[in-house]
């Protein structure tokens, strides 16, 4: 397979990089779409309760979405101000879709104690389309905006979302400004030259373009996240990065051994584009285990970081060897180095590894694990305003609110649904559970109960008002939602489909690295030891971002919890990712097994030729993942810690330590694999033909 798409790449490369152009001109222009189409909207579990009881309130509770408005900076009691801000109320009630504007100066609660602000909560009319619901924002935006004071914030309901969703795509561009031109800077002391350092950047562009192409495609069927801007295109300038990175490498190492350019490229997609192959496979199928959740938001996260994986995949091993063909004659060959000099850090590594393999083993694995000791106390919530940057208008709306307000103002109550047939005894306990609960009637005999919680929106204070309402209604036809609903049904479905979705990926996993390897135990201790690596970077993710150690250092604050979209994403991305490294790694030492090498010669060659092209890999993804960290919000810099420090100690610790230390352990039984397991991978197996032996030039 992978030699015809290189003859086919190779025979008409003009054609192929004319296609990618397509491509990218279809994903930088319909792609960039999606930036108008993001939502803020997470934590909805289709089926459950929550989900069911807003769905109903959807189609029998007149009102609509709204926004919040604040006015700060002045004695609100100023009789000019006063009079500018009824004038405003006066006109946003005319608005065509408004359907109730309250007056902050006459309603409770809406003009704050201290007499420096006040609120104006608009509520837009239900049933309007998005094309009317939006022009009725804009224009009571528009208006508020105008009041003459030095303080005017507007946010909340579809505005967030398009609020955001701006943030996002300049965050993106801030993003590629800071890391691309960093990222050439490192290809051009890696290569020495600047054709060679330029080609990833042309597949990490594709990445781009394919990342919103993607997203664009699934935002036609399903929600996408804001956050999942930030999230996939991140990865998929990584990715693209690191599979440029070892092809071009490899180029470079055959192009000393033929003048056929050609030739170069055919070797070079036989022997690493099999590994990109299997790479971006396992990548994607270690994205498969968030299709087992119901989540929209992590099945359409799964499948689209999936599709970038995969683009990603096809770029490396169709427009590179075209590009290659087309130009490869430009590429300076790399230098001969003597088999003492090539990698002789990490053949020095690993030898000490080998010879010192309980030692590495007791000092690595605890430090892991203790690293990794803070998960057992992680906890995950929808989150507040505090999660956005300081620069939003929706966190300097929080922020306003929060200085001159009681704790608890504008925080979304517990929405309790009493259809006909509650009995009225559960019903005035379920009201006697806060103070001044709320009630309203609804069309066809429907009360909706809200209960203010203390607290945050979804503190333990909130989400224990909602199992406290669950059982007090026993049978009868009571139904909760809310933010606190909604993030209790998210941790119930999270902890019931968990396992479920590690069986998935870890079995997948462990057939892929079989159809690699033709092994049965290296599969096993690549799990093993890329769940360390894996738990250690978590932990750190939650002693910073939930404990709120040195959080402020990177631009956060400590929440007291993870953004539930963190840990499910940071386990499965970065799951995939060590193993790319790994694959990397085996490629290397499998040659190394085919020319005749002993196992644990074909240990050390293995990392004397992967090592340099390993680090450098990891290298530039923290770059990109620390890029997209600048942007400041809470949850993808959660995320992105997590990836980088993955990427990084799995790239160092683990694979430079751990892998020879454990495949010294293992010894000759590390390739082993039960007869019919064997017959099944000579046969089954994906495989390329062994790459000829090229000496080394031997020292002097």
């Amino acid at each position: 397979m992978l030699s015809t798409l290189a003859r086919a790449a190779t025979r008409r490369p003009l054609t192929v990089i004319g296609l990618w152009a397509a491509f990218l001109l279809l994903g930088f222009g319909l792609g960039t779409g999606v930036f108008a189409d993001l939502s803020d909207d997470v934590p909805d579990v289709p089926g459950t309760e929550s989900d069911l009881a807003d769905d109903y309130l959807s189609g029998v509770d007149p009102t609509g979405e709204s926004v919040t408005a604040v006015v700060a900076g002045e004695a609100v009691s100023d009789a000019a101000l006063r009079d500018r801000v009824e004038r405003t109320v006066a006109k946003v009630r005319e608005i065509a879709g408004v359907a109730e504007v309250p007056d902050p100066y006459t309603t409770p609660g809406l003009t704050a104690r201290d007499g420096q602000a006040l609120i104006i909560p608009v509520t837009f009319e239900g049933g309007l389309t998005d094309e009317a619901e939006e022009t009725a924002t804009d224009s009571a935006v528009e208006t508020i905006k105008r009041i003459d004071a030095p303080d005017v914030h507007v946010s909340g309901g579809e505005l967030l979302g398009r609020q955001l969703g701006e943030r996002a795509q300049q965050d993106v561009k801030n993003a590629e400004l800071i890391s691309l031109p960093v990222v050439l800077a490192l290809l051009l002391v890696v290569f020495g030259g600047l054709r060679a350092a330029a080609l990833p950047l042309v597949i990490a562009v594709s990445g781009i373009a394919g990342a919103l192409l993607g997203l664009f495609a699934f935002s036609q069927v399903t929600d996408i996240s804001v956050y999942a801007i930030q999230v996939t295109t991140m990865l998929g300038l990584g990715l693209a990065v690191d599979y440029a990175l070892l092809t071009v490498v490899r180029f470079r190492e055959e192009r000393r051994h033929t003048d056929d350019v050609v030739e170069a490229v055919h070797r070079t997609v036989a022997a690493a584009g099999r590994t990109v192959l299997f790479s971006g496979l396992t990548v994607a199928v270690s994205l498969t285990g968030l299709l087992v959740f119901p989540s929209v938001f992590l099945r359409s996260m799964g499948l689209a970081v999936a599709a970038v994986v995969v683009v990603d995949m096809l770029a490396a091993v169709t427009l590179l060897p075209a590009l290659l063909a087309r130009f490869g004659d430009r590429i300076r060959p790399s230098k001969a180095r003597s088999a003492d000099e090539e990698g002789r850090v990490f053949a020095r590594l690993a030898r000490f590894a080998q010879r010192r393999r309980v030692a590495v083993l007791v000092t690595v694995v605890p430090v892991l694990l203790l690293l990794a000791l803070p998960v057992s106390g992680v906890r995950i919530a929808i989150g507040d305003a505090r999660q956005l940057p300081s620069s939003t208008e929706a966190r300097q709306l929080y922020d306003t609110v929060d200085a001159h307000f009681p704790k608890g103002t504008g925080v979304s109550p517990v929405v309790v649904v009493l259809k006909p047939g509650t009995d009225p005894a559960t019903a005035d306990r379920i009201r006697a559970l806060v103070p001044n609960a709320a009630s309203r009637d609804l069309p066809g005999g429907n009360t909706v109960v809200e209960l203010q919680p203390p607290g945050t929106v979804d503190g333990t204070a909130a989400t224990g008002l909602v199992e406290r309402v669950r059982e007090l209604r026993g049978d009868e036809p009571v139904q909760v939602t809310g933010v606190a609903a909604r993030l209790v049904d998210f941790r119930a479905m999270l902890a019931d489909r968990a396992p479920w979705a590690a069986l998935t990926v870890l079995a997948a996993v462990l057939v892929l690295l079989f159809a690699f390897t033709g092994s049965v135990l290296i599969p096993l201790r690549t799990i093993a030891t890329t769940l360390l690596s894996l738990g250690a970077a978590l932990g750190v993710v939650v002693w910073v971002f939930q404990d709120g150690h040195g959080a402020g250092l990177l631009g956060g604050e400590g929440l007291g919890a993870l953004s539930l979209t963190a840990p499910p994403l940071i386990v499965s991305i970065a799951f995939g990712l060590a193993m790319d490294y790994e694959l990397f790694i085996l490629a290397r030492m499998r040659e190394a097994r085919q020319r005749g090498n002993d196992d644990h010669e074909a240990v050390v060659t293995g990392l004397r030729r992967s090592g340099r092209v390993v680090t450098c890999a990891a290298l530039l993804l923290a770059i990109v993942f620390g890029a997209f960290m600048t942007g400041g919000f809470s949850p993808i810099l959660q995320i992105g810690l997590g990836l980088t420090l993955a990427v990084l100690i799995d790239a160092t610790v683990v694979r430079m330590l751990l892998v020879p230390a454990t495949m010294a352990l293992l010894g000759r039984h590390a390739w082993w694999a039960p007869r019919p397991l064997r017959r099944a991978h000579d046969r089954f197996g994906l495989r390329e033909p062994a790459t000829r032996e090229h000496p080394a030039p031997t020292s002097a």
